[in-house]
C-alpha cells in the first residue's frame, strides 16, 4: 500500500469489488479540477485496515463492518446470486433457493482460485450480482438465489481527522448537483462576510448633552 498524501491534494477513495465509481468520479472532476480523486481497490477483508492505517479517505465497504471510530452511510443493497459455469445444470434455471445449492461446493471468495473452480464445474460461487457482473467471463453466468439474504454497500470515513472535502464527496455520492454545491458555498462565503467586522465602517458620533 502506497504512504498516504501529505496534503489535500488528493482524495483516495476506496472500493471493495462489486463497486462500480464511474459516474461518482466523472462527476468529481467535473467540479474538483484541483484536488484529484484516487480510486483505490481493497478485499473486503481489509476495508477496514485501509481505514485506519489512512491508506484511503473513505471507503465503499461491504457490510457488515465495524464502525467504532468510523461514521458510515449505507447506500444500497445487493442480490445474491449463484455465479456458475454456463454447462453447470443449475445454467438451466432462471433461479435457484439455497436448498438448490445443499449438495453443491459453495465458495463466497470470488478470488481467482474460487473464479476457476467455477469454471472447472467443480464449485458454484455465492456473491453479490455486482461481483458477478463485474467480471467479463463469457464462460460463466448467475442466477438469483430466491431466498439468501442481501448484503449492503455502505460508504465510510474516520469519525476523527476527515479529509477536507469529504462532505463534499458525500454530496457527490448522494446525488447533489452543482448549483445546490455552489449555493451552498456561496452561503457559507456570504455568512463569513456579513459577521466579519468592518475596519473602514466608521463610527456613530455621540451627540452633545
Amino acid at each position: 500500500m502506497s504512504t498516504p498524501p501529505s496534503d489535500d491534494s488528493v482524495l483516495r477513495v476506496g472500493f471493495v469489488p462489486g463497486v462500480t465509481l464511474t459516474k461518482w468520479t466523472t462527476t468529481w472532476r467535473e467540479r474538483f479540477r484541483s484536488v484529484r480523486l484516487e480510486p483505490v481497490e481493497v478485499s473486503a477483508s481489509q476495508q477496514r485496515r485501509v481505514l485506519d492505517d489512512g491508506a484511503v479517505d473513505l471507503c465503499f465497504v461491504r457490510l457488515p463492518i465495524d464502525v467504532d471510530g468510523l461514521h458510515l452511510i449505507r447506500l444500497y443493497d445487493e442480490a445474491p446470486v449463484a455465479w456458475v459455469s454456463k454447462e453447470h445444470p443449475i445454467a438451466a434455471f432462471a433461479e435457484v433457493s439455497l436448498a438448490d445449492l445443499a449438495d453443491e461446493n459453495v465458495l463466497t471468495e470470488a478470488d481467482p482460485s474460487g473464479i476457476d473452480q467455477v469454471a472447472l464445474e467443480v464449485a458454484v460461487l455465492h456473491v453479490p450480482m455486482s461481483i458477478a457482473r463485474s467480471h467479463s467471463r463469457r464462460d460463466l453466468t448467475y442466477r438469483p438465489i430466491t431466498d439468501a439474504p442481501s448484503t449492503t454497500i455502505g460508504l465510510a470515513w474516520p469519525a476523527e481527522h476527515p479529509h477536507r472535502l469529504t462532505d463534499e464527496f458525500i454530496g457527490v455520492v448522494r446525488g447533489r448537483t452543482a448549483n445546490s454545491w455552489r449555493t451552498r458555498s456561496e452561503r457559507a462565503g456570504r455568512h463569513a462576510t456579513e459577521t466579519a467586522p468592518n475596519p473602514t465602517r466608521s463610527r456613530p458620533r455621540r451627540k452633545g448633552r
